[in-house]
């Protein structure tokens, strides 16, 4: 009997899947990234907000003070006292933000709103329009300012120290609206009251208007 020798033979491993191996790289690249994120926004949602004060919504509301606005109340006649107490009472108890406020005299005639106050004076003396390019009655408007026509009210603008006013210039009674400058667009301050002005004093006649409220 003759032994012979089988060599023998070491199994190999098999060699590793490349797909699989490829696949668990792309998801451990993909976990870590999205572990990352979650853990940024978890940190971000339980950090207290910052207020910003400098938003202008931030700021407190104009305190109006309970003190009366000083105007003057001159003696009407009988007429324009009718017609400044039927525009008086048609008034807003507030005009946009501002509040009506009392008045030192003549509450059938004045009104004011807001602080610092805007102010609505019935029966002031009616402005003159100059009748020459030359004319020097002191006072007069020369006759190339340009009136204003705001919701068929025809008014006189004149800017003076602190506010701008604004006076009727077509009713038979004049109205006159003062408004401080710290309140912007002036003119449409005063257009607010066109609507019971038109709606409370007659107009004065078309000829006896000045040129600039019929153009």
């Amino acid at each position: 009997m003759v032994d012979v020798d089988i060599p023998r033979t070491t199994p190999e491993p098999p060699e590793p899947d490349r797909t699989t191996r490829v696949a668990a790289l792309w998801a451990t690249a993909v976990a870590v990234p999205v572990a990352l994120l979650v853990g940024v926004f978890a940190f971000m949602a339980i950090q207290p907000e910052k207020s910003d004060v400098s938003d202008k919504s931030l700021k407190q509301p104009v305190v109006v003070p309970s003190t009366e606005v000083r105007l003057d109340a001159p003696r009407l006649d009988d007429r324009a006292a009718l017609a400044c107490l039927a525009v008086t009472s048609q008034l807003p108890a507030k005009v946009r933000d501002l509040q009506q406020r009392r008045v030192s005299a003549g509450p059938e005639q004045n009104a004011a709103y807001g602080e610092p106050p805007l102010a609505v004076q019935c029966g002031v003396p009616q402005p003159i329009m100059c009748q020459t390019p030359k004319d020097e009655t002191p006072g007069c408007i020369p006759m190339d300012t340009e009136l204003l026509i705001m919701n068929q009210v025809c008014w006189y603008a004149k800017a003076d120290t602190g506010a701008a006013t604004f006076t009727t210039m077509d009713r038979e009674v004049p109205v006159r609206v003062t408004v401080p400058d710290v309140y912007e667009n002036p003119a449409q301050w005063a257009n607010e009251f066109s609507d019971t002005v038109v709606k409370t004093v007659k107009s004065t006649p078309a000829d006896k208007q000045p040129y600039g409220c019929n153009n």
